[in-house]
């Protein structure tokens, strides 16, 4: 069994994309098949290198290993020019030198009438031969009908006088999609066909197309569009729909693999799925037929979910990108795994869990303003802090939180009347967990060091 995810390099890999490769990776993985990753690169004006390389970088983050490809279209059109002209030499296509400008007029024509626009034959029956500005034709059976048990939609039919004679090689030579890639699932074997319903219309066309080249059909399922909240087909407006932006966010791939899984398709009441999970429980049957709602909220919850039960050594390993990108050097004080450890529970995303790390490595210069306004007014309970911390000898979490307590009694404060200002003192910002916690792992030369920057201030 094979399955595959076939995008055009021209832009990034979109949450779309990324479900659909997901639904053919998993029903791959599920009947111990084939996933094949094709490129469908015969746009060459806006195809682009940069194009691919994020595709496959997001592929790659996303954990969607694949058993064959890439494969590049533009690597094949030899084999392209060699099936249109198979097709030409049975009287199953035809040459047609219709010009733009009477195709234009067709059209407009067609639509005043309230007809489909649809190319009407003029040069099916004139046996022209090949020749500059002329594009070549399937010709489309007139009669019968298209009938197909999709996967997701169920029984389509459609009747052929509905489709028109498709262009499937340009006036340059050069292949169209439709043919390319029937042409392809058929070479690589690929018996499902798993993809985004707005390429239903373009089923029947290909059937005719597998027919006519005495082909076996493969399976079609086609995917339920995803829409934003406000029911509108997902775009840049609903905030990032590229996959790589997610990542540069803070999300676990895993997380947005769990969230785009449950986007059209579910089981039971399960909300949480590993990878394995997917894997064994997906099954194409049980895809919705309706639109999917895109909800950040929820998968801001769940990538919430994945930080707080991940091991802080996997956590280590993916802050690793964020820690370089903004040039934290981690490697001169307290194990990162500790820290990571102190900070899962509250952080939502990695690029938080990043902000937060970031005083135990960082010296800060200022205070913020309004906090140290509110919190700094007293320096009293900071020099008490300072006196008794700098003469403490164990320096573990449990003898900290002692500290503080005794400042609390010997002043008469409450714990916020003495933790607050400490926990400013240490972070800069208010940024911070158990305040006893932070200061252990910040260490006892930097805690004093920062309480008595905190006291001149």
């Amino acid at each position: 069994m094979k399955s595959r995810f076939a995008p055009s390099p021209t832009g990034y890999l979109h949450i779309g994309g990324a479900r659909t490769a997901l639904f053919a990776w998993a029903w791959a993985k599920k009947q111990q098949g084939d996933f094949v990753l094709r490129i469908e690169d015969t746009d060459r004006e806006r195809s682009t290198q940069v194009s691919v390389d994020a595709i496959l970088d997001g592929m790659n983050w996303l954990g969607l290993d694949y058993d064959e490809g890439p494969f590049y279209q533009t690597q094949r059109f030899e084999r392209y020019k060699a099936v249109i002209q198979q097709l030409l030499d049975e009287d199953k296509a035809y040459y047609c030198e219709c010009s733009k400008e009477r195709l234009d007029n067709l059209r407009e024509a067609l639509m005043a009438k309230g007809e489909k626009a649809m190319y009407d034959g003029c040069c099916r029956d004139k046996a022209l031969t090949s020749g500059h500005h002329k594009v070549v034709r399937f010709k489309n059976p007139m009669n019968d009908m298209v009938i197909f048990e999709d996967l997701v939609k169920g029984k389509i039919s459609i009747a052929n006088k509905e489709l028109d004679d498709l262009i499937v090689a340009r006036s340059d030579g050069t292949p169209t999609y439709n043919l390319t890639v029937v042409v392809d699932d058929h070479d690589m074997d690929i018996n499902h066909v798993i993809r985004g319903d707005d390429h239903i219309n373009n089923t029947p066309r290909q059937i005719n197309l597998y027919q006519a080249l005495e082909w076996d059909l493969p399976e079609f399922a086609h995917l339920p569009m995803i829409l934003g909240s406000d029911g509108a087909r997902l775009s840049k407006r609903h905030g990032a729909v590229s996959v790589m932006a997610y990542r540069d966010a803070g999300f676990l791939p895993e997380a947005l693999l769990n969230y785009l899984v449950r986007l059209g398709w579910s089981h039971g009441d399960q909300e949480v799925f590993s990878l394995a999970e997917i894997v064994s429980l997906f099954d194409l049957k049980d895809i919705n037929k309706a639109p999917a709602s895109f909800n950040e909220e929820k998968l801001l919850w769940l990538n919430q979910e994945y930080i707080k039960n991940a091991t802080p050594e996997y956590l280590v390993k993916h802050l690793q990108w964020y820690l370089q990108h903004q040039k934290i050097n981690t490697d001169n004080g307290v194990d990162l795994a500790l820290v990571v450890a102190s900070l899962q529970q509250r952080s939502k995303t990695l690029l938080e869990m990043v902000e937060g790390l970031k005083m135990f490595y960082q010296d800060f210069d200022v205070f913020d303003e309004k906090l140290a306004d509110k919190q700094f007014k007293d320096k009293a309970p900071l020099e008490a802090l300072m006196k008794k911390l700098s003469q403490l000898e164990v320096w573990k979490a449990d003898e900290i939180k002692g500290i503080i307590k005794q400042v609390c009694d010997e002043l008469a404060l409450g714990f916020g009347k003495v933790g607050q200002p400490f926990r400013l003192a240490l972070s800069g910002n208010g940024n911070a967990g158990s305040i006893d916690l932070v200061a252990e792992l910040i260490g006892k030369a930097t805690t004093l060091k920062r309480l008595k920057k905190a006291v001149d201030f």
